[in-house]
């Protein structure tokens, strides 16, 4: 299945079909002005990568596969650890570190809403390691037409 992404366009697709025929670390699918909609593949034994995101809220659900699910305050300290598989569904709230690790011995299979947007519209990365290479960069950018917090209005230095 082909993913385009038209956003912020009106947009339908099958995402429990092409989650689990996604074979990238991560697609973006949607990107609308206030959320965006990512499908990722995670390798056995691998992960997403431990992350926090400031100011964004992320949902997750996993369409095939199992893992293990840790989030907490610090990377130092993530007290909620639960195992996910398909059909369950993951809530990160903004600020907390997370991460999804593949327990299984196939893909981790799984799409991701951030609200608001944080990757760039339609970007397509292989592997955890082209992300970095593309965050990086600067290559994996929010569009300018999407709404980001206000980080003078929050008190946090531009």
């Amino acid at each position: 299945m082909e993913i385009a992404d038209n956003g912020p366009q009106r947009n339908a697709f099958d995402i429990e079909r092409a989650t689990r025929e996604n074979e990238t670390y991560r697609t973006v699918a949607w990107t609308g002005k206030y959320l965006q909609v990512t499908l990722m593949s995670i390798p056995p034994g691998e992960s997403i990568g431990l992350e926090v995101h400031p100011e964004t809220d992320q949902f997750l659900r996993v369409d095939a596969g199992q893992g293990r699910c840790v989030m907490g305050p610090t990377e130092d300290d993530l007290v909620f650890e639960q195992e996910v598989t398909d059909g369950w569904s993951i809530q990160v709230p903004a600020g907390s570190w997370h991460d999804v690790l593949n327990t299984g011995d196939e893909p981790l299979r799984l799409y991701a809403i951030y609200a608001p947007v944080h990757h760039a519209a339609g970007i397509v990365q292989q592997t955890a390691d082209e992300a970095e290479q593309d965050e990086e960069a600067g290559e994996d950018e929010p569009p300018t037409w999407t709404v980001q917090p206000d980080d003078a209005a929050q008190g946090h230095p531009s």
